[in-house]
């Protein structure tokens, strides 16, 4: 309208808010291209700080990755002569480029990560690189399996910890979340190794077998006729507690645990020699019916740790049950190890063993470990004074108690109690959920990027008869216009996880981080109101109160738990009175009708 020649080489754009374009173009991320590449250092400032903000518009983006834009901000960290504020915008704009998903994270270079790690890995780097360094190896680890073990080789735990311990730094929050992600990756490494079975042909492997005889029966090395002796050692391997005497190999072919529980055999011979030394040669002078098999227990042991552990199941970003003192140390997998198989070695002797209850001793293992983590220690040391007090005996104390105070709960008498308390504390349950529904709560829309979240609002009418929602204009806090509703009547079933609509929409990388939180509203005739929940107690909300709505039980883990604690509770109040007095299993007899009434007084005022 305005006659330009050369129309295609122009594009509309807002001059105020985000600058976002309205048409498609290539003329502004050309000429943007060239300005960073330009020899001025002003004039490459001036176009990083352009592209960070224009990069969050998918058309811009779109164009500028056609033009081989990424590789051109990757080849300029990797340079390493970029510092300060241009650094930090161009690692904003590499960010937001990549968030679009348009390019894969496997094309990452090796020398790009190291530079990325590298700025992390400084002990006093500026807060904006950090934080932004801290994002692109976040979503390295998140969307590429191929990158877990190149971050990992180039991250300490120790560094991470560091940087939360600095004052004045006003990202911690954030940062918190992206040091847990890529803590995870310790635990990824783990799965791996313990998925790896050990090759029973591979020279190397069978080194490191050969190394935990050396250790325990040769001490310094020999040289001189190790490799004609080799062939010698099944005493040696039957008295480490392997189970195939004649090729321990045989012993790590079963996942899990893998080539796992070697890697920790390995570091507690290295780490903790002396600890190790004790550990084979004190059982291997007992009688044979109560050695503590050290390479057999070690084994079942690590098998154990990853079970508890949860070592190869998907992280749940809606569980709190972490445990702090895996932060505490670079290695804090092999030391936990070596305590466990330290108590494990404790315990045998404190039952008395033998070969026979290798169950029943890794059974009160498992509950020692999993009672001392419960009480969360902060560190390696703490779990060590934990389990001391977790001794046999005291296990047994335990169990005895927790045995009697169960029994209680499963007499005839306390069962029809709960019987009868169940449906009030239901509906009780139910109550909370709809008037939760009534407040109503925000939630964010999928698919937007920093910077420009977006969110709307729900809840539920007060007579219960319909559901109002609207967008927010700016932030959760700002007014809500209930443009639209949805009749309760009309609402056919509750999906969640995968079986959502806009589930199935995203790729499988992208549903990790919200699959879980995903619930959606069918309703007639054929449409659907998509929810991504804040986090998991209001996912749990909302489903149950939908459900409730629409007549079905409330099965989440919140109902659950609310329903043992306030079953619990009620049952104890109720109960009070009756404490130190036993209840019967069954009530008394109902005596016998009187053959008379004849006992009965008949008073006859008498007639003066």
């Amino acid at each position: 309208s305005w006659s330009l020649s050369g129309a295609e080489q122009f594009a509309l754009r807002y001059a105020d808010g985000p600058q976002l374009y309205i048409t498609e173009q290539a003329r502004a991320a050309r000429q943007l291209l060239e300005r960073i590449q330009s020899h001025s250092i002003d004039a490459r400032l001036e176009a990083l700080k352009e592209l960070a903000k224009l990069s969050a518009d998918p058309t811009f983006a779109a164009e500028y990755i056609n033009m081989e834009g990424i590789g051109t901000l990757a080849r300029l960290v990797e340079s390493g002569t970029h510092f300060g504020e241009m650094l930090a915008f161009t690692l904003t704009a590499f960010l937001e480029l990549m968030d679009h998903g348009i390019v894969s994270w496997d094309l990452i270079s090796i020398s790009f990560i190291k530079q990325i790690a590298g700025y992390v890995n400084q002990p006093m780097v500026d807060v904006s690189i950090l934080q932004r360094s801290l994002a692109i190896l976040e979503s390295m680890v998140l969307n590429s399996h191929s990158l877990y073990h190149r971050v990992a080789q180039e991250i300490t735990v120790g560094q991470l910890i560091g940087h939360l311990q600095v004052g004045n730094r006003p990202i911690k929050a954030e940062m918190a979340h992206q040091l847990y992600v890529l803590q995870v990756l310790t635990f990824n490494l783990l799965e791996e190794r313990m998925m790896t079975k050990m090759d029973p042909n591979d020279q190397a492997q069978r080194d490191i077998i050969f190394e935990l005889r050396r250790i325990a029966f040769d001490g310094e090395s020999d040289p001189t006729g190790t490799e004609k002796r080799k062939a010698t050692y099944t005493k040696d391997y039957k008295m480490l507690g392997f189970t195939n005497h004649v090729n321990p190999a045989m012993d790590f072919t079963q996942t899990p645990p893998g080539m796992l529980a070697l890697d920790n055999m390995l570091y507690l011979a290295k780490v903790h020699q002396d600890t190790y030394i004790r550990i084979v040669l004190e059982n291997s002078s007992r009688e044979d019916k109560h050695e503590c098999p050290f390479g057999r227990c070690a084994i079942e042991l690590t098998r154990t740790l990853c079970e508890i552990l949860q070592v190869g199941e998907l992280p749940n970003e809606g569980c709190n049950d972490y445990h702090p003192m895996f932060f505490t140390h670079d290695r804090a997998w092999e030391e936990f190890f070596c305590v466990c198989i330290q108590l494990l070695n404790k315990t045998w002797k404190e039952m008395r063993a033998t070969s026979e209850d290798f169950n029943k001793v890794m059974q009160v293992v498992r509950e020692q470990i999993t009672r001392a983590l419960a009480m969360k220690p902060s560190s390696i040391d703490q779990l060590k004074n934990k389990l001391r007090g977790l001794n046999y005996s005291e296990i047994l104390r335990l169990r005895q108690s927790e045995r009697m105070s169960q029994d209680d709960l499963h007499s005839p008498p306390i069962i029809e109690l709960r019987e009868r308390i169940l449906p009030e504390i239901l509906e009780l349950i139910k109550q909370q959920r709809l008037n939760r529904l009534c407040e109503g709560s925000c939630f964010r829309k999928l698919g937007n990027r920093r910077r420009q979240e977006k969110f709307w609002f729900c809840r539920l009418s007060l007579n219960h008869k319909v559901l109002h929602y609207g967008d927010l204009d700016e932030s959760p806090q700002g007014e809500v216009p209930f443009e639209l509703l949805i009749p309760v009547s009309d609402i056919k079933s509750v999906l969640t996880g995968k079986d959502c609509p806009h589930m199935k929409e995203k790729s499988a990388l992208k549903q990790n981080k919200v699959l879980e939180l995903a619930f959606s509203v069918l309703y007639d005739p054929d449409e659907t109101l998509n929810f991504v929940a804040p986090n998991k107690y209001e996912y749990c909300i909302w489903t149950d109160g939908l459900c409730a709505l629409l007549g079905r039980e409330m099965g989440s883990d919140l109902t659950r738990s609310d329903l043992d604690t306030l079953i619990s509770m009620e049952m104890k109040l109720r109960l009070l009175d009756l404490e130190n007095i036993t209840i019967p299993e069954a009530p008394p007899p109902v005596p016998k009708e009187p053959s008379s009434y004849n006992f009965t007084y008949n008073y006859k005022p008498s007639i003066a």
